[in-house]
């Protein structure tokens, strides 16, 4: 195996996933509300001068949003190709992944508000 062979498909690898979260960006409105919300955090940390571990926290938050928002789409997805008429169990399955992104968004309402909170005060 040459090794340009093994670090040109490594470089092909973020291609795919560069080329996933567009897809992500272009065909989910979710995807784009948590957009415009990272572009409106990230300037107020900006704002407020946030610390080295309060932006830690931020950005541990953001992905954890993004993380289960794709996963949720994707499972969604892979639910609806599998069984595109109505059943009980894909309701239950894609019922879940949504409440997984319920769980992730209001904790990370609460971290924000923990962060900035003491700073607007």
């Amino acid at each position: 195996m040459r090794k340009d062979s093994y670090f040109s498909r490594r470089l092909a690898s973020f291609g795919y996933a560069f080329s996933g979260i567009a897809a992500f960006l272009r065909s989910e409105p979710h995807a784009r509300i948590h957009l415009v919300a990272t572009i409106a955090v990230t300037a107020a940390g900006c704002w407020y001068k946030l610390s080295r571990m309060e932006w830690i926290l931020l950005i541990i938050t953001i992905a954890m949003v993004w993380i289960t928002e794709m996963l949720n789409t994707v499972v969604e997805k892979i639910m609806d190709h599998l069984s595109p008429d109505y059943h009980p169990r894909v309701k239950w399955i894609k019922d879940v992944a949504a409440g997984a992104v319920l769980i992730t968004a209001i904790a990370a309402v609460g971290i924000g508000a923990l962060i900035f909170i003491p700073h607007i005060l």
